[in-house]
C-alpha cells in the first residue's frame, strides 16, 4: 500500500475520495490531523498532510517519527513525499519538478529523527536514501507530467521557519547543492528504519535569495506557484499508485530491527512490540 505524504500546498486535493479517519494515536505522540485513507484514481492509499489538516504545524513541529509509525502500522510499505522547495540554481526554475536522489541534513536538532532510543540501539544505511525503481519510473515518464523535471538533485533541508539569508543561500550554492526546503529531515531516514521505500517529489518555489536580478521568495509567490502545480502533483500521483513499481528488498529488509547492536535479549517489551510494527 502507498502512503502519500502532503507538504506545503499539497494539504489537500479534489479529486481525492476522502474516507475514514484514522486514529493518530502512536508511541511517538499523535500524527498530523488529517490522517485518513483516500481514493486517488480508484486506488486506496493512506494521505497525511504533513503540517496538519490545517497547516498549524512548523517544519520543527512536525510529528515526523509518529507520522511514518502510524502509516507503517496501517499497512504502507512505499511513501510518496511531496513538498515545496527553492532552487539553488539556476537551471531549476519556478515550476519545474524535482525527484533528489540526496540530502543534507542542516536542521537543529530539535526534531525526533530515529525511532531508535530509549533502550534500542541501531544503525540504518543511508547511502542510498531514494527508493530507485520509483525513480526510474518518474524518469521513463517525466516528458507526460510536467515540463521540466529534474534528477539526481541535492535537498539541503534546514531549520526554519524562516528563510535563508542571502550569504546563507550563497553559502549553499558553493557546496552546489541544488535546491532547499524545510522537511525532507528525518522523514528520508524514519522511512529506511521502517523499512518504506521513499519517493521524494519536490516543487521549486522560487530562487531562494541568491539572485539579486529576480524577485525574493514571499509567501504569496509560493501560493502562486502551489495553484499551478497541484494538478500536476495529483496527475504524477494518480499516475503513480496505479503503476507497478517493484519495490526494492534491500529497503524492505533494512529496517531498524535488521541492524540493532542491542541484545534482543534486554530489549524492553514496548520496544519489541515497536520493531514488530517496523518489520512488517
Amino acid at each position: 500500500m502507498w502512503a502519500v505524504i502532503g507538504g506545503s500546498g499539497f494539504d489537500d486535493f479534489e479529486g481525492f475520495e476522502k474516507g475514514e479517519l484514522l486514529p493518530r494515536e502512536t508511541p511517538f505522540g499523535q500524527a498530523s490531523s488529517g490522517f485518513r485513507r483516500v481514493q486517488v484514481g480508484g486506488v486506496e492509499c493512506l494521505y497525511v498532510p504533513r503540517h496538519g489538516e490545517n497547516h498549524e504545524l512548523l517544519p520543527s513541529e512536525v510529528n515526523s517519527c509518529a507520522n511514518f509509525y502510524a502509516i507503517k502500522k496501517h499497512g504502507a510499505t512505499r511513501c510518496l513525499a511531496l513538498s515545496a522547495v527553492g532552487s539553488l540554481q539556476e537551471e531549476i526554475g519556478p515550476g519545474d519538478a524535482v525527484v533528489p536522489s540526496q540530502f543534507i541534513n542542516r536542521t537543529l536538532g530539535l526534531r525526533r529523527s530515529t525511532f531508535a532510543g530509549d533502550g534500542v540501539v541501531g544503525h540504518v544505511a543511508l547511502d542510498k536514501p531514494v527508493w530507485p525503481q520509483a525513480v526510474e519510473w518518474l524518469r521513463a515518464h517525466a516528458q507526460n507530467l510536467a515540463e521540466n523535471v529534474h534528477f539526481d538533485k541535492t535537498y539541503v533541508c534546514v531549520e526554519g521557519p524562516a528563510f535563508s539569508t542571502q550569504a546563507e543561500s550563497f553559502m549553499h550554492r558553493t557546496f552546489k547543492w541544488d535546491i532547499i526546503g524545510m522537511t525532507a529531515f528525518p522523514e528520508y531516514a524514519l522511512a529506511r528504519e521502517a523499512g518504506i521505500c521513499f519517493v521524494p517529489l519536490c516543487f521549486a518555489c522560487d530562487y531562494d535569495c541568491w539572485d539579486d536580478q529576480v524577485e525574493h521568495v514571499t509567501v504569496q509567490q509560493i501560493v502562486e506557484t502551489f495553484a499551478r502545480n497541484k494538478k500536476i502533483a495529483l496527475d504524477t500521483m494518480t499516475a503513480m499508485l496505479q503503476a507497478d513499481i517493484e519495490e526494492e528488498p534491500r529497503i524492505r529488509e533494512g529496517h531498524l530491527g535488521s541492524c540493532l547492536l542491542t541484545n534482543t535479549d534486554h530489549i524492553p517489551g514496548n520496544k519489541r512490540q515497536l520493531l514488530e510494527v517496523l518489520a512488517r
